[in-house]
């Protein structure tokens, strides 16, 4: 039996690990923060508190931690902890909480204690270096040597650190240590041949899983010299991070979508990891550097996003704010066309025409109760082609103005503030509120005329005013003082109150003498043609109002789940209308059809990647005959035949004439 070379397990005494040898231990650059929470900690120390008060003979196992030798940094001997730090640390924490609680009345402890801490020749420094970006809060809280500047600072390292001093009593300090000290876990060491990367994934496959930017950061760094991972930490991975804050996970999301034109979130699967990865299989050194200065770069676009008041030019930072009201979903594309701006490629008044049609297309879609989520790709693909095609590919999907008008006319206005200081040609930080003119619920006494009151309306005309209370024509903004002063007062009230507004779009209002659902219906009108103007539609022709989607943003779905054999209502191909109600019969249908009109284009995706096109019915299954000698295989999964479909419509390029209607099943399918 051959033994293995390059990777060494041995199960140890975890304290007598940490503090046999002057070994430091390193937490490299490429590491996750540490985050750890108070409920984990709490655990631990129940679990030592067990271990401590049971038989000599019990141990309590922590799991592995994974390391490599290394005497690169300073010359001086270290393991590199490539798994293990969110445990190895809290566990500092706790021997650090303990050491202080009795260092003063159990000096010979203690003694042991400084041992797992420090190294014996340099006791100013903790055994344990985390990440750079975080050693020195870490040194100040094990070391306690934090100044009065640190009293405010908040830190994990803090708050853990401060649970186990206020859990630790001086009493129980000598079994806290005694069950520290039968805690054990497998000591993994890895030699220069082994692939640490595949390793640090296999052994994060359990329990709570790394994060996909996690993943990636881990993915980039990993294999690279410790100058090398120095060097893209700090030069592009922290500025990255700084940029994008928590939202680094939405950030890596929404690039890949601008960078492939796919959607890349697969449910139940790390999509964006593998969709990373799948982009950049290898990086070198001098590709990863080409690629983390366009990240850089990107991350301060999405910065620009995120915090839309900061950018230094009004007019996108009044777009960007658009698009966070109106669906972040759209940051792909807002964040491609701002760096082709950016990049000389995309003139001032183009970059403001497209965002203002994205606008437009998110407005409408939601007057009209379209949903908006996975749209962004077929954009991000059609403006590889140009601008023409990014116009047209959102104008095929921006509902009429007919359609429009009666959203705005019997439905209740999406972003109703939003809305009104657009048209009002005012900031949102006007110092306005948003105003009812006929309250959402009226009190019996409120009169629109000053003559009849509410409770004296008939139920189908308060039904009729009920009806029209969200919508555009009966909602306004007032100034926050005058809007307290009339709140749920009756409408020659509250004309009063909009004739001394500083907004003539309130003013307006007011010039009328009674309010019913006529002058609702009227003002209605009147503002939709406003709308319109600030929110049209590209005029070019063709449009889609029947939801259709793209074959290329159809939904991958795991496994066959209920309800898989009516997912589509219809498939529409290259202009023919096919009543293909689920993915194995479009799987079918699709090949077939390319087999007769793109033979080619099956023959090459299929050599590419080993089927499902063969030359034979070699296995037991269902096949599908398409000439002679060359047999479909169609025992695949919902997944596969769908990324089939996709792959062999690219190869033939007719993927973006292939559209799929999802029926009432296949858009509630998990």
């Amino acid at each position: 039996m051959s033994s293995a070379t390059n990777v060494d397990a041995t199960a140890v005494n975890t304290i007598e690990w940490l503090s046999a040898s002057d070994t430091t231990i390193v937490v490299p650059v490429y590491q996750r923060q540490y985050r750890w929470d108070i409920g984990g900690c709490e655990q631990l120390l129940g679990d030592i508190r067990a271990v401590a008060a049971s038989e000599d003979g019990h141990t309590h196992f922590i799991g592995s931690i994974l390391s490599t030798a290394s005497t690169t940094v300073d010359d001086d001997a270290h393991l590199v902890l490539i798994d293990g730090q969110q445990r190895v640390t809290t566990l500092m924490l706790l021997i650090a909480a303990l050491h202080h609680t009795l260092h003063t009345d159990d000096p010979a402890l203690a003694k042991e204690l400084e041992a797992v801490l420090v190294r014996r020749d340099d006791p100013l420094r903790t055994k344990l270096r985390p990440h750079r970006a975080w050693a020195d809060v870490f040194e100040s809280v094990v070391l306690d040597r934090r100044s009065p500047a640190d009293t405010d600072r908040t830190s994990r390292f803090d708050d853990n650190y401060a649970f186990f001093r206020s859990q630790i009593r001086p009493d129980e300090a000598a079994g806290i240590w005694r069950g520290l000290r039968k805690l054990e876990h497998v000591s993994i060491t890895l030699g220069a041949g082994a692939n640490a990367q595949q390793i640090f994934e296999s052994l994060n496959s359990t329990g709570e899983p790394l994060r996909d930017h996690e993943l990636i950061h881990n993915y980039v760094l990993m294999g690279l010299s410790h100058a090398e991972q120095s060097e893209i930490e700090n030069e592009y991975w922290l500025p990255l991070e700084a940029n994008t804050g928590e939202q680094i996970g939405a950030f890596w999301r929404d690039y890949l979508v601008m960078l492939t034109g796919r959607e890349v979130l697969v449910e139940g699967e790390r999509g964006v990891y593998d969709a990373f990865r799948h982009e950049f299989p290898r990086l070198d050194r001098a590709t990863l550097l080409e690629n983390a200065t366009q990240w850089r770069e990107l991350s301060e676009i999405y910065r620009l996003l995120l915090e839309p008041a900061t950018a230094t030019d009004a007019a996108i930072a009044r777009h960007f704010g658009a698009v966070n009201v109106l669906g972040r979903g759209m940051y792909p594309i807002a964040m491609r066309l701002y760096r082709d701006h950016l990049r000389g490629e995309l003139s001032a008044s183009d970059l403001s025409l497209a965002l203002t049609h994205v606008e437009s297309l998110l407005l409408r879609r939601t007057v009209v109760g379209l949903p908006i989520d996975r749209l962004v790709a077929r954009f991000c693909r059609a403006a590889d082609e140009g601008m023409e095609s990014l116009v047209l590919a959102i104008a095929r999907i921006t509902p009429s103005d007919e359609r429009t008008r009666v959203g705005l006319r019997y439905g209740e206005l999406p972003h109703a503030a939003f809305v009104l200081e657009r048209l009002a040609g005012i900031d949102a930080d006007a110092g306005l509120v948003l105003d009812h003119v006929l309250p959402a619920a009226p009190s019996d006494d409120w009169s629109g005329d000053g003559v009849r009151r509410w409770a004296d309306l008939t139920d189908d005309e308060q039904n009729a005013h009920r009806a029209l209370v969200n919508t555009l024509g009966n909602l306004t903004l007032l100034e926050e003082d005058l809007a307290d002063r009339v709140f749920d007062a009756s409408f020659p009230a509250k004309r009063t109150a909009y004739a001394t507004s500083s907004l003539p779009l309130t003013r307006e209002v007011a010039d009328s003498a009674a309010w019913s659902t006529a002058q609702i219906a009227a003002r209605t009108e009147q503002l939709t043609a406003r709308f319109m103007d600030a929110w049209r539609r590209p005029a070019v022709v063709g449009i889609d109002d029947d939801n259709l989607t793209p074959i290329l943003d159809a939904k991958k779905r795991r496994g066959w789940p209920r309800g898989w054999q009516r997912e589509f209502d219809y498939v529409e191909y290259r202009g023919e209308h096919w009543d293909v109600r689920d993915v194995r019969y479009l799987f079918n249908r699709v090949f077939a059809r390319l087999w007769a009109d793109s033979r080619q284009s099956v023959v090459d995706y299929s050599a590419r990647q080993g089927g499902p096109v063969y030359p034979a019915m070699a296995w037991n299954g269902q096949w599908d005959r398409l000439s002679e000698g060359q047999y479909l295989y169609l025992g695949w999964d919902s997944k596969y035949m769908l990324s089939a479909v996709q792959g062999v419509l690219e190869e033939a390029g007719w993927a973006s004439e292939v559209f799929v209607k999802y029926s009432y099943i296949g858009d509630a399918m998990r």
